[in-house]
This record gives C-alpha cells, sequence and structure tokens, in this order.
C-alpha cells in the first residue's frame, strides 16, 4: 500500500510549523459525523470472552449492553506497545516489543530508518525515538518468531487470517493531526508521578526509576502501576523534545492533581481526545507486590476459567468511576460526544485463541443503545474513526481500503 500525499492547508501548516508539515497522509475518511469530545479508556491483556459475560463485570457488560458493542473486533498484533501505537498511530513503527524509550538519544537510528524491527526480546536496546518515515515491521497471521518468555507459541494475530505487509510509514501520531487541525490533545496516565512523564519508565504515583524509594530509606522497589509501555505519545521524538507546548509531555498528566483528569473533567476543561489509561492494576494488566486483587491470572486460557476475579473486578469498579466521572462532566453535555472502551490485545493468543478483544462505545446521543456490530474491525478501524470524527487524514494502516470505520456505532445510521 502506497498512502497518498496530501498537503494541509495555510493555516494547519502554520499550526504545525513547529514539528513540520504532516506528510505522508491520506484523505479525511468518511463515515462517521463530526465529535468534539473522545474520551479513549484504555484496558490491557483480555479476550472478548473473558470480558463479555463476566460476572465480575456487571459495570463493562451493563454498559455494552445499553450501548454499542462491537462482537468482530480484533486488536493487530502483540505485545502491549505495538497495540497502543497502532491505535494513536496506524503502525508498529518496526516495535513489537515493550521496550522502554531511549529517551533524548538524537543519535540512534530509528527502526523506521533501518527497516530491522525490533523484537521482543531482552537484547534489544530500547527504543529510539520515533521520527521520519521508513518501513514498519509486517504483521504475520501466524507469528513463531516473537513470543513472549513464557508462551508456548504460535502467536495469533488479529483473527488467525488476516495479516500486514511491512508499509511505508510516517512517525506521526492523531496528536500530531489534532493539533495540526486546531484541536488538543491530553493523555491522562493514572499513577504517574508529580514530575511528569519524561524520563519515567515505571512508577508508582509518587516514586519512579528516576528516583526509587531506596533512596529515602524505604527497601522495597517501585510497584510499577505506571508503565512507559502504556503511554504510547511519549515514544514521538518530537513529543519527548517538546518544542511545541502543545506536542510535548506537558501534555501527559495523571488522574489526580490541579491538571489531572478528574479535575479536568469536573471542570469541563478537557481536551478535544481525551486518552485515558487507568494504573496496571485497574486497568487488568495485573502487577506482582501490589496486592492479591492485582495478582495476575493464573492461567489465561480466553475464557473466564482461570482468570483472578479480584484482578478484574478491581477494573469493572475503575471503568465505572471514569464513566460516572465523564458523564458528570460539564462538557459531556455539550456537542457530539464519544465514550470508547478497548482493551489492547487478548495477551498471547495462542492457538486456537484469536486476538479478538472487546471494543464499547457509548455517545452523548444513546441513539446506538443495545447496538451490536458484527462487522470485522480492528485498531485501525478505531483510529480511522477518530480521524473521521475529528475531520483528520488518516494515517499509515488506517488509510487502508480494507479498513472500516466503525460508523455503525459512532453514529445513528447503518
Amino acid at each position: 500500500m502506497k498512502i497518498h500525499i496530501r498537503t494541509f492547508a495555510a493555516a494547519a501548516l502554520a499550526a504545525c510549523a513547529s514539528f513540520g508539515a504532516l506528510a505522508d497522509e491520506g484523505p479525511v475518511p468518511k463515515g462517521v459525523g463530526p465529535l468534539d469530545h473522545v474520551f479513549l479508556v484504555m484496558m490491557e491483556n483480555h479476550g472478548y470472552g473473558e470480558v463479555i459475560g463476566n460476572p465480575q463485570m456487571p459495570f463493562l457488560n451493563s454498559l455494552a449492553r445499553h450501548s454499542g458493542l462491537a462482537a468482530n473486533y480484533f486488536a493487530v498484533a502483540h505485545p502491549s506497545l505495538t497495540n497502543y501505537l497502532e491505535i494513536v498511530g496506524g503502525s508498529n513503527f518496526g516495535v513489537i516489543n515493550d521496550h522502554s524509550p531511549d529517551w533524548h538519544n538524537g543519535a540512534c537510528q530509528t527502526n523506521l530508518s533501518t527497516g530491522v524491527p525490533s523484537l521482543d526480546e531482552s537484547s534489544y536496546p530500547n527504543i529510539c525515538p520515533l521520527s521520519g518515515s521508513g518501513t514498519d515491521a509486517a504483521t504475520p497471521v501466524i507469528d513463531n518468531s516473537n513470543l513472549e518468555g513464557n508462551s508456548p507459541g504460535p502467536v495469533i494475530n488479529v483473527d488467525g487470517t488476516v495479516g500486514y505487509p511491512a508499509e511505508h510509514t510516517v512517525a506521526l501520531s492523531l496528536a500530531h493531526e489534532l493539533v495540526a487541525s486546531g484541536r488538543t490533545w491530553k493523555a491522562y496516565e493514572e499513577s504517574l508521578p508529580p514530575s511528569g512523564a519524561d524520563g519515567v519508565n515505571l512508577a508508582d504515583g509518587l516514586f519512579s526509576n528516576l528516583n526509587p524509594p531506596s533512596n529515602s530509606g524505604v527497601t522495597d522497589g517501585v510497584v510499577g502501576l505506571y508503565a512507559v509501555k502504556h503511554d504510547p505519545f511519549a515514544y514521538f521524538a518530537d513529543i519527548e523534545q517538546g518544542a511545541d507546548p502543545r506536542l510535548s509531555l506537558s501534555r501527559v498528566v495523571g488522574f489526580d492533581g490541579k491538571h489531572g483528569l478528574f479535575t479536568d473533567l469536573a471542570k469541563g476543561t478537557v481536551p478535544s481526545f481525551a486518552y485515558i489509561v487507568p494504573n496496571q492494576c485497574n486497568d487488568q494488566h495485573g502487577r506482582s507486590g501490589a496486592g492479591p486483587q492485582c495478582d495476575s491470572d493464573p492461567n489465561d486460557v480466553g475464557t473466564v476459567q482461570g482468570l483472578n476475579p479480584a484482578l478484574m473486578y478491581q477494573g469493572d469498579v475503575a471503568l465505572e468511576r471514569i464513566v460516572t466521572a465523564i458523564r458528570s462532566s460539564p462538557a459531556w453535555k455539550e456537542g457530539r460526544n464519544a465514550i470508547v472502551i478497548v482493551w489492547d490485545e487478548s495477551d498471547y493468543s495462542n492457538a486456537p485463541i484469536t486476538n479478538q478483544v472487546t471494543l464499547v462505545v457509548a455517545t452523548n446521543r444513546g441513539e446506538q443503545e443495545g447496538r451490536v456490530s458484527h462487522r470485522f474491525y480492528t485498531h485501525f478501524s478505531l483510529l480511522k474513526s477518530l480521524e473521521a470524527g475529528f475531520g483528520v487524514p488518516c494515517l499509515n494502516n488506517a488509510c487502508r481500503p480494507d479498513v472500516q470505520v466503525i460508523s455503525d456505532l459512532f453514529d445513528d445510521h447503518d
């Protein structure tokens, strides 16, 4: 696939002058009406059959019944970071692991520029900050090479029949497009330390890899509740450098505090696009050292059997708190708005488990209540739908003609 070249109008070019013109984009997608605010909540590592119908998740299942549910929606590949990048940028950018950024390294070569993917092995270096363009990594239907250490393999990508070749890719994200179009964005990352996101790979809300608790006489290490692998915007070079405050790590904040998620919601001072990531206990990822309610699943087999019920319930409670705060915000009542809840991947999808995950769309218009879509969608469809709603060009694999917008859940028509 060759991504079409599109040139912004002079006003848009001026708006993005500090980080360059947005080239190598496709046309603005159609099929989703204009959106004023989107609240995208990211959840972790559970497939469709582990979430829908799970008795430990009464809130989410009620929301799915009374909103829009995508019943044939798939994550793209593995592991987590790959899917986060694909949702915000339409590409894996050559990154198919969970490694941290190679912070502020201006001399390294990106995986796009070399065309050599960064695999899910500890021997690969941290990720060179994303910039420029080049070739990303292919997504095979069945992956026998990129396996997690405890995975028996092989890993199924998408639905076990769909794959994507390596493509020409530009290192841009939805955040870049929103700023260029005069809109705003913010990433809300729970348990981020007060010092902010710069250089932080793991944090517990106060301590991080930059200031571990051993410095203050506490012997336990940092419990990685915040993880940079769930913060895809931190991987882009220009956001990391922060020359333009509209496109910088200052736009990555926590849940609490003066400029955090719940304060912004209460005041109604929310951005056009709110990217919301609960911590690794509340997003159902699980984290050792955080108590039994946060322990990872004993046996992940694609169904509710073998899951940690406390972890699933804790995620459901977190979702209820977030969704309730959004719906109580003054911003929710104005314009055309949507809440999107999606899981990043079906953990490691060993045969015959596919990479099917849950996606729920709730709008402030409510016309999709009780609607279940059986159309085939992926994370690329989600990005394309957001781009359609915000009126910005498609990016990378979201430009593929076989990637459909989720019109039957975002709008009041099929």
